[in-house]
């Protein structure tokens, strides 16, 4: 059987006799992979037009709400994938971090989506006047590209792997053509024809190529970006091709690398305890086919033995086998060719000065490889820090100093993740300045962090993937960055009316005089822009002395006449918290009607003073709103209170929860 690639809205074949899959466990053939003779070029472009007019037709709140469809969708098979997944070497642990961790990305991003605009366009940090009057103003947007991502993904993780670079793209309106490894790619075609047969997916927005990629990539260009996961000799390759070097494809890498655990010097016993529970679990999840498994081992002098012995006997009880067997703990790797390879990796670290401290007794035959634990005794020979053995192989060195253990850890040349175990504050900041130019991620382990850490290996939806150097100095996932990393950035300079109107956010300037008090509107009749000026409230000394009162506040500049005169307001000033409550007052519309709580407060600035005797005003704006769910939304609203020469006192942000039009509810 030839597995079969989903281009241009259809299921095709490749040509040729092609690559074989294989069990992991038995090395019964299951399949056969080749992409030969399929129209890879053409379905870039059939991507962007199809794929790229129906996600743009959905817009951020739309796509979100389908990933987590998609998400409730794959849970309720996931069974069959974890069945066919024995066949990769996987166990149902190793299973449960690729299919239910793919599918816990999707249902993260869903969640983002209920922070981003309706539509396509994203804006970034705030208007910025570009003139005196504010008649010329400027705002950084980010934009649909009108391009496709090429997602290629390693062998490791078909399922997580490949969901991992959807969910973002898919949420940032990019299509996606994924690219699977040919050893796995039976797991990832499986998904993909689930994720097709959901019905959520808009035609072209997901495409898959088994085999290899031909010339597509001769057909991307500026709009386009390959998200990569692999080897960083194949990444490095791939940079150098037409497309990101002359025509300004992005590239995005996430290579193999040497990732360090550090046992810090004022770490407890407990602290060691754990740090080693986690060098075995890195070792025997996936069979440490992970590229950001634990690869070096950094330990005191003094405490490096006691390290060894205690990983030793969290590993020597496990069984090697089938992962369809009873009992099993560690399945196979997912190839006599991955096998190879590490046996490789063993032998040059072998050479290059390390000794093989214990390896497991047990199975060896197949694509089996037993866990192993190596020591360098001399720990700066440079090989031992540039040969990765991408199985279950870690190697220990001593360290005398921290000063050493930094340096040591940068000898890697980049890491994905390092992990250091320790509760001492000064240690964990000397090692945050020393790791931070050479990792993508510091894990700190200690006692207070063990019953709850995710792991040094496992990459969170909202926190990047990626890591400077050999690890590929590419960003994923990371939450809102990662899906701003599928967009394009532009600098929009206009009048405010227009930039109100393009963003779909206030600018100040483009007021709209409110007809009705704005409190009485449903969230869909609401109006950017739109704007109530209150009447006015003169303070008095019964307001700040009741206000003490009733607030239990009775600092000295709003109590002391005295203090208040030698204070730097130079009088007796009201509270912030009065200027607050009054602008409320001034404000708020008290009957029942669509605005139904108050849902929060930010960015609140105190500006000028305010003394007895000033007059207050409030204007109140519509700053920007999303929907929230089918009955209510959010609304934002620019709040500027002012005194009577028109300063500006205090300003801020208020968060409402409006009601949406119901059925029957008038248009």
């Amino acid at each position: 059987m030839k597995l079969q690639s989903y281009l241009m809205g259809e299921w095709r074949e490749g040509q040729g006799e092609g690559l074989p899959v294989r069990d992991a466990s038995t090395g019964e053939v299951l399949a056969r992979v080749t992409a030969e003779g399929l129209p890879v070029k053409e379905a870039v472009a059939w991507g962007r037009e199809v794929g790229g007019k129906a996600l743009l037709a959905l817009g951020f709140q739309e796509r979100g709400r389908r990933l987590r469809a998609l998400a409730q969708y794959l849970s309720e098979r996931k069974e069959a994938l974890y069945r066919l997944y024995a066949t990769t070497g996987g166990t149902r642990r190793d299973a449960w971090y690729d299919v239910d961790g793919g599918i816990g990305v999707l249902y993260a991003y869903s969640s983002l989506a209920r922070h981003l605009p309706e539509g396509n366009l994203l804006p970034e940090d705030e208007f910025l006047p570009l003139s005196k009057d504010l008649s010329f103003q400027g705002r950084h947007l980010l934009a649909p590209k009108g391009g496709i991502t090429v997602q290629i993904n390693a062998f490791n993780f078909p399922v997580w792997g490949l969901l991992e670079k959807f969910a973002p793209a898919f949420l940032a309106g990019v299509p996606t053509l994924a690219k699977p490894a040919t050893p796995t790619a039976h797991v990832a075609e499986a998904l993909v024809r689930m994720m097709l047969e959901s019905g959520l997916l808009p035609e072209g927005s997901l495409q898959l190529l088994v085999g290899g990629v031909g010339d597509l990539f001769d057909a991307l260009d500026h709009r386009d970006s390959v998200f990569f996961t692999g080897s960083k000799a194949t990444a490095d390759r791939i940079r150098r091709h037409p497309a990101f070097l002359e025509r300004g494809a992005l590239f995005n890498a996430e290579a193999d690398s040497l990732n360090p655990a550090i046992l810090g010097e004022e770490a407890t016993e407990e602290e060691l305890s754990r740090l080693a529970q986690e060098i075995a679990q890195e070792l025997t999840i996936k069979t440490g086919q992970r590229c950001t498994a634990i690869r070096r081992v950094l330990a005191p002098k003094d405490r490096l033995e006691a390290l060894l012995q205690e990983t030793k006997k969290r590993l020597e009880a496990l069984r090697l086998g089938d992962p369809r067997e009873e009992g099993v703990d560690l399945g196979p790797l997912a190839s006599l060719e991955q096998r190879a390879e590490v046996e490789k990796a063993v032998a040059a670290l072998l050479e290059a000065g390390a000794q093989v401290y214990w390896k497991h007794p047990g199975r060896e035959d197949g694509a089996f490889f037993p866990p192993t634990l190596l020591l360098a005794q001399d720990p700066w020979a440079e090989a031992l820090h540039q040969v990765e053995p991408f199985g279950p192989v870690a190697t220990f060195f001593p360290y005398g100093s921290r000063e050493e253990a930094a340096r040591l850890a940068a000898l890697g040349g980049g890491s994905l993740v390092a992990t250091l175990a320790t509760s001492d504050p000064e240690e964990a900041r000397f090692y945050l300045g020393a790791l931070a130019p050479h990792v993508g991620r510091l894990h700190i382990l200690n006692a207070r962090t063990a019953a709850s850490s995710t792991g040094h290996g496992s990459p969170l939806p909202r926190l990047l993937h990626g890591g400077p150097g050999r690890a590929g100095g590419g960003e994923e996932l990371g939450g809102l960055l990662s899906v701003k990393r599928h967009l394009q950035r532009v600098a929009l300079q206009a009048d405010p009316w227009l930039l109100s109107a393009l963003t779909g956010e206030y600018a100040k300037g483009a007021e709209k005089p409110a007809g009705v008090h704005p409190f009485r509107k449903y969230y869909e009749d609401l109006e950017v822009g739109e704007t109530l000026t209150t009447h006015r409230r003169t303070v008095t000394e019964a307001d700040i002395t009741l206000f003490s009162a009733l607030s239990w506040d009775h600092f000295y500049a709003h109590t002391d006449e005295i203090a208040a005169k030698e204070s730097l307001f130079g009088k007796r000033v009201a509270h912030g918290y009065f200027v607050l409550s009054a602008a409320a007052g001034l404000f708020v519309d008290p009957a029942p009607g669509p605005v139904l709580a108050n849902y929060g407060l930010e960015d609140l600035r105190f500006l000028e003073p305010v003394g007895v005797g000033d007059t207050l005003q409030a204007r109140l704006t519509v700053k920007r709103k999303r929907p929230r769910d089918a009955k209510t939304g959010v609304v934002e609203w620019a709040v500027e209170v002012v005194n009577q020469e028109g300063k500006a006192v205090a300003a801020y942000t208020v968060l409402t929860l409006v009601a949406r039009k119901g059925e029957g509810e008038p248009a």
